[in-house]
């Protein structure tokens, strides 16, 4: 039996999709780019690849489910009322930033921009107050979970937004030095906001 006293294999039984559920749903995706870094939150949380795969079957009839609730509410639903709620101001449009804790990542707040009657702008995974960030100054540093969008783009700026391969993916292109202070050519792709690998090259 896992620390939270759910069963480690098998199908987790119907019920309410919990946090736990929905880390798993984030850790799906990222699975894809670092299933070694996969591996090991899965076991911290006490659960099987059935369990996971479960929880992402779920959340996609979730969002499919013609009677599904809007985002924002679904989060809320999902995750509680959030840890903490901020207006933010993105160019000439207002809209309000909302945030939950997730164990795998203390450091880390998931982030939900919600504008006008509920739209969700964004969801991803930033730097929670207060936290220290990592320091970014060369490629090398640039390691799996690392740091987040934002934190790349602003440690290598400018850097240039690219469309990602899948929703819930972003990518950055932007030039940072090597360890030799050679200048290189570096595209960073993100999977819920955190870093999962880069592709470097001579500039």
């Amino acid at each position: 039996m896992g620390h939270d006293g759910s069963m480690p294999t098998g199908k987790r039984p119907s019920g309410p999709f919990t946090p736990r559920d929905f880390q798993l749903v984030l850790l799906r995706r990222m699975a894809d780019h670092n299933p070694d870094l996969v591996e090991d939150a899965r076991r911290e949380l006490g659960v099987s690849i059935a369990v996971m795969r479960e929880a992402n079957r779920r959340w996609q009839a979730m969002l499919r489910s013609p009677r599904s609730r809007s985002a924002a509410s679904r989060y809320r639903s999902v995750l509680g009322e959030p840890e903490s709620t901020a207006p933010r101001r993105i160019g000439d449009l207002e809209c309000e930033a909302r945030q939950w804790t997730l164990p795998l990542w203390p450091d880390l707040r998931f982030e939900v921009l919600v504008g006008d009657r509920g739209a969700v702008w964004n969801e991803w995974l930033v730097r929670a107050p207060g936290a220290e960030g990592p320091e970014l100054r060369t490629v090398d540093d640039l390691t799996p979970w690392s740091c987040t969008v934002d934190e790349a783009a602003r440690a290598f700026a400018p850097a240039r937004p690219l469309q990602g391969s899948a929703p819930t993916r972003w990518g950055l292109a932007f030039t940072a030095p090597d360890a030799h202070g050679q200048r290189r050519e570096v595209v960073a792709e993100f999977t819920w906001g955190l870093l999962q690998r880069t592709a470097v090259g001579d500039r």
